[in-house]
């Protein structure tokens, strides 16, 4: 067994889930956070049964206490070398007009405040390890398109918030990372910024060849935390060749 120890939030499913499997087969012991216990479970028997560690959490990252209580508990774990800040989401997709603050504030929580208080609370943990912050962003964080603003707000937030950190961090032994993935196809990312629409969810992907999917986020996740201990890779925009930007995206007739 490994006693190198990742964390990594949103694993229940998607990039998450996606990103914990592909840590865990690079060496990790991972040690895998989100709200849904049952999921984090399935997961964590999934990597045991591939000869490899994984230790489940159920977490919710807006809770402050609650991150606190589990930075605690890494104490059994030794250092922490990663923690991939990848809990996060969209919902909705109105005009400022008729947008619904509800769905803002939440997404701010997840995407913005739950970054900064896993951070907070693993940084000593990161520092005596020489470790790596990855914060999972998105395209969004980049550029702006209708009916998008409280997600792009949001992350716009994250990748200010991971620049600072980088900037205030600077000569310490710690790397801090920005993955900003494009169009990926998860099982649950649209469905839920749809409120459970199928149809709309399903129009996101329609007629779009080969769509990121979780493992290419993985991989490239995890390219990054395996580079020499020198080696920064501030940022790292990921889309599919048919995704030129945020609003040009190529759709093959049907």
């Amino acid at each position: 067994m490994t006693t190198r120890t990742a964390v990594v939030t949103g694993a229940s499913s998607g990039i998450g889930a996606a990103t914990a499997r592909a840590l865990a087969a690079a060496g990790y012991r991972v040690v895998i956070t989100a709200r849904r216990a049952d999921r984090l479970k399935a997961l964590a028997d999934e990597i045991t049964a591939a000869g490899h560690e994984a230790v489940p959490y159920p977490l919710d990252v807006t809770d402050r206490a609650a991150v606190d209580a589990f930075a605690a508990s890494l104490d059994d774990h030794g250092p922490v070398e990663v923690l991939v800040n990848n809990a996060g989401g969209a919902l909705g997709l109105d005009p400022v007009a008729t947008a619904d603050p509800a769905h803002w504030r939440t997404m701010y929580e997840v995407n913005v405040l739950g970054v900064l208080h896993m951070t907070q609370a693993l940084l000593p943990r990161l520092r005596a390890a020489e470790g790596t912050v990855i914060v999972v962003t998105s395209t969004a964080g980049h550029g702006t398109y209708e009916g998008g603003a409280g997600y792009a707000a949001a992350k716009y937030g994250a990748h200010a918030l991971t620049e600072t950190l980088r900037l205030e961090l600077c000569g310490e032994p710690v790397r801090v990372v920005e993955i900003a993935p494009g169009m990926v196809k998860t099982e649950e990312f649209a469905l839920t910024r749809f409120a459970g629409d199928q149809d709309r969810a399903e129009a996101v992907y329609g007629g779009v060849p080969d769509p990121l999917t979780a493992e290419d986020v993985a991989e490239t996740i995890t390219w990054t935390v395996t580079r020499p201990p020198h080696v920064n890779i501030d940022l790292l925009i990921v889309r599919p060749r048919a995704q030129a930007s945020n609003y040009k995206i190529h759709r093959e007739q049907r």
